[in-house]
């Protein structure tokens, strides 16, 4: 299946370059490009992209405001939002993620990266993985949002459940999980499914969020559990 990709950024020179790689992907093709996020909003309505590689700060509506729009809107739930930012400097890349981002990546990415990571936000998963992302997130959260989740968690998910959620916080993927827990790759996709479902939330992106506002991974704080 061609993976249908619309690009979100407002430098031409950095779209243009973007679209040459896409497109010399042989399960990929550009459907749009926007210049802004308020175009980028109207474009994934009129051309049903699967997905939106968009540049966190753009003019008129910024990436994070597009984001929600998408988000909220039932038309286009299946489009996945990856997240465009400058290497570790962003901090917005944590309101991006609550916003419905499934993801994000640095702009300076390798060419090849950027391809696996549109077939991996694609697939139904997110980008998280440990080292800048993980401390970013960490340090932007230390003041957890006004929700009441470390109740939610004690009565919704079993002590497996958290260890699980733990470690999707981590970074880590579904076999890295089943390796840490001493479990099945198909029993750790299982519990994470699980989990999503318990919490309401639609991709990991979110789970790494609740992980953190909830109390049960604290920044700076390997393995807290």
């Amino acid at each position: 299946m061609t993976i249908r990709v619309l690009l979100a950024d407002d430098q031409t020179l950095v779209r243009a370059a973007f679209a040459m790689l896409v497109e010399s992907a042989p399960d990929m093709e550009v459907v749009g490009q926007a210049g802004t996020g308020r175009a980028a909003v109207d474009l994934a309505r009129s051309e049903r992209a699967d997905l939106i590689v968009m540049d966190i700060r753009m003019p008129d509506l910024d990436g994070i405001e597009a984001t929600r729009l998408l988000a909220e809107d039932e038309d286009l739930a299946g489009v996945k939002v990856l997240m465009l930012t400058t290497y570790d400097t962003d901090e917005h890349v944590v309101e991006a993620l609550r916003a419905g981002a499934s993801g994000f990546l640095v702009k300076d990415t390798k060419p090849g990266e950027l391809l696996e990571a549109i077939r991996t936000v694609a697939a139904g998963e997110s980008l998280l993985s440990p080292g800048p992302t993980s401390r970013l997130i960490a340090r932007v959260l230390r003041a957890p949002a006004e929700v009441a989740l470390p109740e939610a968690l004690a009565g919704q998910l079993s002590e497996r459940e958290c260890q699980v959620l733990a470690l999707v916080a981590r970074g880590l993927n579904n076999s890295e999980i089943a390796e840490a827990l001493g479990l099945s790759p198909l029993t750790a996709k299982t519990h994470v499914s699980r989990i999503m479902g318990k919490l309401g939330v639609r991709d990991r992106a979110q789970l790494v969020i609740v992980a953190y506002e909830s109390g049960l991974v604290r920044p700076g704080v390997e393995g807290s559990a």
